[in-house]
């Protein structure tokens, strides 16, 4: 059996605690999802992923020396690519 390897809780939700919203995880090439609804209005999704969006580019612009608008232009355009037309619809486990 391989190892999972996991990421580390951030450092506010041990002063603060907070409530884990979503995990994703590649696993054997494929995209593997639990979440909880979390929000009344399902809206606000996209604020929590455009939120993702911007810290992704972040982590790329420190890591690669990217530009943070070009990474999230292209994010946009797979994102868009992706709703329009899913190369996998993937599996989804609701966690209570």
């Amino acid at each position: 059996m391989s190892e999972f390897e996991a990421l580390h809780l951030p450092s506010a939700a041990f002063e603060k605690g907070g409530v884990e919203v979503l995990r994703a995880a590649i696993i054997d090439e494929g995209l593997h999802v639990s979440l909880k609804r979390a929000f009344d209005d399902p809206s606000t999704w996209g604020v929590l992923l455009a939120d993702i969006a911007r810290h992704v580019s972040r982590v790329y612009a420190k890591e690669t020396g990217a530009s943070e608008a070009e990474v999230v232009v292209d994010i946009r355009r797979l994102f868009d690519a992706e709703l329009d037309q899913p190369t996998d619809v993937g599996s989804t486990d609701a966690m209570n």
